[in-house]
């Protein structure tokens, strides 16, 4: 009876066992994917050759614990597992995982991997970046007594059976070492015109900037730009239109002066056809100044007659508080004019005019030189940059509003129509204009003395001061003029010290004015005021003998 109580028991308790263990394989069991039953099928057929192991010829031994074959078949993706021997003694601290396809495709034809070799291990997951197909990889160890040297250690091919294109986001040993990383998954990527950029940079020291280079087909651009907070984040135009770009991004290194090396490559499927021109920085002084331009984020565009500009200066950068305004240059063949944007609050948003007509201009934009010397010329930096192209029917450089001639405003239109009131003739305009200028404005003989010049003189600052100097006068007569829809222009020149006069032009010729000579004089270094017209529309014989003529001023 005992045992058969004991037999009844045993066989109740391996009955109970089996029981279990199969109702737990079916609780976890899946059924084989497509993919995986091809994995299968595709490793029955091929030679189940083992990975060979070497040893180099500085005696550095590299076990592979996987892969364990030299073909095999996987589904989208490859674990490499393995161990130096002697890896304390290696010059670098990475393996290089080479992986190459053998079809060319869009996801370009090789994905390069620089592994870390922790206690003599690494541990590398590889994607496959043309998806199905065959692909050749190499494992390589570096160099016990050479910098940047290899030694191939072990070679196998793979078959991905997975159709699907991921290209792993892989960094050199360099950026690895600054802790940069990229915000994204998949280092082959879509886009339409522009690729937004953005990532860390987890060590900043001796780093405020990064280098992009965007390539295709032979086309190259490259630019630097600041690294704010360890923070990138950049819109990227994707310049030659539709098809593959290649971006690669750069950290300085600092054992060399404006020497960058690589960290990571992106390749970039740009969906749009629009080719685009880049726009130039200057990026020195780009960075030294903290300037950033938001718009436009290419060149090569099209506008009418005027043309908006958007950005920002970096509150943390050296001056920066002290930028308070921007120079605009425009140049249209031999045509070129210069233009001011004000900064407030570390932010410029405005427009300036291509007044030349229609066609090219190649737009600079420039930082003022900060200084506290007073001078009667301004020094300006560039720091970007690009082409644009007016559709502008007509040139109206002599109607517009321009630097310091402010004759849109309501303040200048207001004052021109009541100064023109019963005035019929362009002629008796403009004499009216050239009486009230001279006769209103008291000459600033202490600011010509001191080149008390300042970047924000213009019409409405002389308007309010009711004083200034030669240019002053000049930019609110033409203002005045402009405002009267009368063609009017700066004349620069010399009588016999550095003058500026006026040029307006009346029943189509241009009749001469100089406002300034017509308020009076200059008597042991007290103005006198005293209105004269001798020099409205003046005898143009007797006027060059005082007055040396040198261009016009935009």
């Amino acid at each position: 009876m005992k045992g058969f109580i004991g037999v009844f028991f045993l066989l109740f308790f391996l009955a109970g066992c089996s029981d279990t263990e199969h109702k737990d394989t079916k609780a976890i069991s899946t059924p084989e994917t497509k993919y995986e039953k091809l994995v299968r099928e595709k490793n029955k057929k091929l030679t189940r050759e083992p990975i060979k192991q070497m040893t180099n010829s500085e005696g550095v031994v590299l076990k592979l614990k996987k892969p364990v074959y030299k073909e095999f078949a996987v589904n989208g993706q490859l674990v490499i597992e393995g161990e130096i021997e002697q890896s304390s003694e290696l010059k670098s601290d990475y393996v290089w995982i080479k992986a190459l396809s053998d079809e060319p495709a869009p996801a370009g034809e090789q994905n390069d991997y620089y592994t870390p070799i922790k206690d003599g291990k690494f541990k590398q997951t590889i994607h496959f970046f043309n998806g199905e197909g065959m692909y050749d990889l190499s494992v390589q160890v570096p160099s016990k007594t050479r910098d940047n040297y290899y030694y191939n250690a072990a070679s196998f091919s793979v078959f991905n059976v997975h159709p699907d294109y991921q290209r792993d986001v892989t960094y050199t040993p360099f950026g690895q070492e600054n802790l940069f990383t990229l915000d994204v998954e998949n280092g082959f990527l879509e886009a339409d015109g522009i690729f937004n950029l953005t990532g860390r940079l987890g060590q900043t020291a001796g780093k405020d900037e990064v280098m992009v280079a965007l390539t295709k087909e032979g086309e190259t651009w490259k630019n630097t730009f600041a690294v704010k907070d360890g923070h990138l984040d950049y819109d990227i135009p994707l310049f030659y239109g539709k098809g593959l770009h290649k971006l690669e991004v750069l950290l300085p290194d600092d054992t060399r002066d404006n020497y960058y090396l690589p960290v990571t490559t992106l390749l970039i499927d740009n969906q749009s056809s629009n080719v685009m021109k880049p726009i130039e920085y200057y990026s020195k002084t780009m960075i030294e100044r903290g300037f950033n331009l938001d718009e436009p984020k290419f060149g090569g565009g099209e506008t009418d007659q005027s043309f908006q500009i958007k950005g920002s200066i970096d509150s943390s950068a050296d001056l920066a508080a002290k930028t308070d305004h921007l120079y605009i240059s425009t140049v249209k063949g031999e045509d070129h004019a210069l233009d001011v944007i004000p900064v407030e609050d570390f932010t410029y948003n405005d427009s300036f005019y291509l007044r030349f007509g229609p066609g090219t201009y190649e737009v600079t934009i420039s930082v003022p030189e900060i200084t506290e010397k007073k001078t009667n010329y301004f020094r300006y930096f560039s720091v970007a940059q690009f082409e644009v192209e007016s559709t502008e029917a007509s040139d109206q450089r002599d109607l517009l509003p321009s630097r310091g001639v402010q004759s849109e405003d309501a303040k200048i239109i207001k004052l021109a129509e009541s100064i023109l009131k019963g005035k019929k003739s362009e002629r008796e305009k403009s004499k009216a204009i050239y009486e009230y200028v001279a006769k209103n404005i008291a000459y600033d003989v202490e600011k010509f003395k001191t080149n008390d010049f300042n970047w924000d003189d213009s019409a409405l600052k002389t308007l309010q001061l009711k004083d200034g100097v030669c240019q002053d006068y000049a930019y609110l007569a033409i203002a005045l003029l402009r405002a009267s829809h009368i063609e009017a222009r700066f004349v620069e020149g010399y009588a016999p010290q550095k003058h500026a006069w006026v040029e307006a032009k009346i029943d189509d010729k241009w009749l001469t004015m100089d406002p300034t000579w017509g308020a009076g004089y200059i008597q042991n270094n007290v103005f006198v005021k005293k209105y004269t017209d001798t020099y409205f529309d003046p005898n143009m014989k007797e006027f060059k003998k005082t007055h040396k003529r040198t261009g016009i001023s935009y």
